[in-house]
């Protein structure tokens, strides 16, 4: 208000301008003293003794260790004991090799190997065939044939194979990939679920589908002809090799399809130019429930992108527009879709305005956002769920409108708020530094989402960017507390 009365003529009289600036202080304590009522009413204390602020510090940083630093002192812990006669039990090797696995550190790999004896190497499998993994996943994949080699236990599970096979596929060498796969045949190891999708994949590298075919009668001949995974991945291969019409067969007899199977399918509607077929599915996958995820958006945009060709798919029926929309979420041509739409005939439903919603959030639309959303309860009656509150909070939030969002939430929701409505506010907060409402957020998801670690680590953003390193390390103390 202060702002706005600043940027008036000069020739506003000084009483108005005093009225109005004792006004504007008069709203601004009542706001204050309704949050401060909010807080104490609606919302749990802070599950940690509150600290006082502290100033915020530029040179001194809090003390912190990243995973990677950890490990590097652990290796040189285990450099110095192995150079002192210490004998090293064989599952701390283990152990640091799935460390380095999952952290895709190869250099901290290479010094353990030179620690492990030899014979030990060859004889305890768990370790040759992490060693091995973590070579063929960095693409070292002579490294990690030789530790096959030596292995005298290799042909007891498809593991260390599937690691060859996978690294070989990766790199594009799919002969070799498949040159395994069937030594492994011969050798009489038996795959597993892991096995099928990287040979499959090499087989849709080289395109050779009579291959492909003949891994397929293997994964039925095997059991694993009801696996979703697999079948996820000869939906690919068959779309890659060239045959559309199998690709859909497997796709159709997936009894649990998930965002993997919709995906391949549509990948491979596009690659063959079947537009309209890619659009249908996309709606099929919005009528079942799925939540299409960026690469489903992705692959339908590229397939179309007149309107015209939008408009003439099913006559323009509400799941065809609700399609269109929730694929342009992030695109500004979402708004002109919708208006579309409503000169069409066709009344939006509680689905459509989640998608439009979205869109103004993600493209900073909040004049617009909040006249739709005026729209949707006034002309076509539709309550707000927890998913329009949840788009109008990250609407204002990603504008930097805190005390909007904050204020929709404690004084218009007509329930309480969820999850993802307090999550769209954490969130905002994290990215605008606002403390004190991030608080409230953050406590009320503590009580809503104990095991979600995300939350804690925006609240410990939100008190790191502001210097309080003391509120910092109380909600990771929690986090351990809680098993996080």
């Amino acid at each position: 208000m202060v702002a706005l009365l600043q940027a008036q003529p000069r020739t506003i009289s000084s009483k108005l301008h005093s009225h109005c600036s004792s006004k504007s202080k008069k709203k601004q304590k009542q706001k204050k003293l309704e949050r401060k009522r909010f807080q104490n009413d609606r919302r749990p204390a802070l599950p940690f003794p509150r600290s006082s602020p502290t100033p915020l510090l530029v040179k001194n940083k809090p003390f912190t260790q990243t995973k990677l630093a950890a490990l590097d002192s652990v290796v040189n812990d285990l450099e110095a004991s192995v150079k002192n006669g210490i004998v090293i039990d064989s599952e701390i090797y283990s152990s640091l090799l799935e460390t380095c696995y999952q952290l895709q550190s190869i250099d901290h790999g290479i010094a353990i190997h030179r620690l492990v004896p030899p014979n030990l190497l060859r004889k305890n499998k768990g370790i040759s065939s992490k060693l091995l993994r973590l070579y063929a996943a960095s693409g070292r994949m002579e490294s990690a044939h030789q530790v096959f080699d030596e292995m005298s236990r290799r042909n007891e599970s498809a593991f260390p194979w599937n690691s060859l096979i996978s690294g070989y596929a990766e790199l594009g060498q799919y002969e070799d990939a498949l040159a395994l796969y069937f030594q492994m045949e011969e050798k009489g190891v038996e795959p597993d679920r892991f096995t099928f999708p990287r040979v499959l994949k090499a087989c849709a590298g080289i395109g050779l589908i009579h291959v492909g075919e003949a891994v397929h009668r293997d994964v039925v001949r095997k059991g694993f002809g009801n696996d979703g995974f697999v079948l996820n991945a000869l939906i690919d291969m068959y779309a890659k090799c060239g045959d559309i019409v199998k690709a859909r067969r497997v796709f159709d007899n997936i009894a649990c399809k998930d965002n993997v199977s919709w995906n391949s399918m549509l990948t491979g509607y596009i690659r063959h130019g079947l537009s309209v077929e890619a659009f249908q599915l996309f709606r099929g996958m919005i009528q079942e429930g799925f939540e299409p995820d960026s690469v489903a958006i992705s692959t339908v945009l590229s397939s179309f992108s007149s309107l015209k060709m939008a408009t003439q798919i099913h006559g323009g029926d509400i799941v065809s527009w609700n399609s269109i929309i929730s694929g342009h979420s992030k695109h500004p041509e979402a708004l002109p879709y919708f208006e579309q739409m409503m000169k069409s005939g066709t009344s939006p439903d509680s689905i459509t305005f989640v998608a439009i919603l979205s869109a103004c959030a993600h493209l900073g639309l909040v004049k617009n956002g909040e006249r739709l959303f005026r729209l949707m309860r006034k002309k076509y009656r539709i309550d707000p769920r927890m998913e329009h509150y949840a788009c109008m909070v990250d609407l204002y939030g990603r504008a930097g409108l805190i005390d909007e969002a904050f204020n929709l939430i404690a004084e218009r929701m007509e329930f309480e708020a969820g999850p993802t409505v307090w999550g769209a506010l954490l969130y905002a907060c994290s990215v605008h530094g606002n403390i004190e409402i991030g608080e409230i957020a953050g406590r009320k998801l503590f009580e809503l989402e104990p095991d979600n670690r995300h939350n804690f680590e925006l609240l410990m953003k939100i008190y790191s960017n502001a210097g309080r390193w003391g509120d910092v390390e109380r909600v990771r103390q929690m986090m351990l507390d809680r098993g996080l």
